[in-house]
């Protein structure tokens, strides 16, 4: 069942109970990987062999590849339609129309960020679906991890989700009181103001209140905390991430010094 606060599916999977901080470094491995690792197809590779089946493993697959398509697919368009029209330098003309030409070296270009773009929000997609923010909260706070760092990372996570269903309800509330949101380019624009100015100014409001809930439950205090809600780990999962950021670093240190 989705989360209205969060992009978390909840499902009984084994991607779902691996520890937190296990996906959080498998996703951070993965994008630098993606971005440092030496190869073309590397980040192609990258989202096909591994995060397609972490996604199935978690039960989230067609969650995970429906959500990456609908955020890639309109920037991907956009770069390929702008770097293989006017990327500099480039002299193999595949295409000429009128006084455009479409150039390998920009398709190529395209690609390979556009990959590189899918597999970094693809990666973010997996954490976010099969990881609840207050389970990845609770297990850094118990790490010793600052909580304020921890709150600021994992509001982060949770600022998408919440925009969205408060835009959704301030669009029903302006509805019910006769606003036009639908229809011609013009009436959209002018319901846009209506719009916008509740969002910003009821996200303002609620980051007040979260502060004042946040300070009458002393979240600063030095004292150590219990929390309800256990974290599980393994000896297995720590060396797993212990290699993963061993793989990651040699990775930056090939791109920084190359053979």
């Amino acid at each position: 069942m989705p989360d209205n606060l969060s992009l978390y599916i909840e499902r009984d999977s084994p991607l779902q109970r691996l520890n937190p901080l296990t996906k959080l470094a498998i996703s951070f491995s993965l994008i630098l990987i993606g971005f440092l690792g030496p190869g073309y197809w590397l980040a192609t590779l990258l989202f096909i062999c591994v995060l397609v089946p972490l996604s199935i493993w978690g039960k989230i697959g067609p969650e995970f590849l429906q959500r990456t398509v609908r955020l890639i697919l309109p920037l991907a368009l956009f770069l390929f339609v702008m770097q293989s029209l006017f990327y500099p330098g480039g002299r193999t003309v595949l295409w000429r129309f009128w006084i455009f030409s479409v150039k390998l070296e920009g398709v190529q270009f395209a690609y390979l960020t556009a990959t590189r773009l899918m597999n970094m929000v693809g990666a973010f997609l997996l954490l976010l679906l099969s990881t609840h923010p207050s389970t990845l909260m609770t297990d850094l706070t118990r790490r010793g991890v600052s909580p304020s760092l921890t709150y600021i990372l994992v509001s982060t996570l949770q600022i998408i989700p919440q925009m969205r269903n408060k835009a959704n309800t301030i669009i029903d509330a302006q509805r019910s009181r006769g606003l036009e949101t639908q229809g011609s380019v013009r009436a959209r624009i002018g319901a846009l103001l209506p719009l916008v100015g509740p969002l910003v100014f009821g996200s303002l409001v609620d980051v007040e209140e979260r502060a004042i809930a946040l300070e009458a439950r002393a979240f600063k205090a030095k004292r150590v905390k219990t929390s309800l809600i256990h974290v599980p780990d393994s000896v297995r999962q720590r060396q797993v991430r212990i290699g993963l950021v061993v793989l990651t670093l040699v990775m930056i240190g090939i791109r920084l010094w190359p053979l």
